[in-house]
């Protein structure tokens, strides 16, 4: 049987274009996805996160399908769980 901290994810480290990794709480990412999403026009979103109305939702369906955002040309915004202590 799995470990369920195999499962948790409360930390992520957060890769971006010109910018230094970071590390964020699964509240501080939310935030963040809420942030780039509510600059990206709606008609330029994946069509998957088009279907959800707030960006609050839209993030949270990122957060919980994704690792990656389109964020533009040459642009990337990544997001990874790890694990910070055993």
């Amino acid at each position: 049987m799995p470990n369920q901290l195999m499962y948790q994810q409360d930390d992520f480290v957060v890769l971006e274009t010109n910018q230094p990794e970071q590390f964020l709480t699964v509240a501080e990412l939310l935030v963040k996805l809420e942030k780039t999403l509510s600059q990206i026009p709606f008609a330029d979103l994946p069509l998957d996160v088009q279907k959800f109305e707030s960006v609050t939702e839209q993030a949270q369906y990122l957060l919980d399908t994704s690792c990656d955002l389109d964020v533009g040309p040459g642009e990337y915004l990544q997001w990874y769980a790890v694990r910070l202590e055993k």
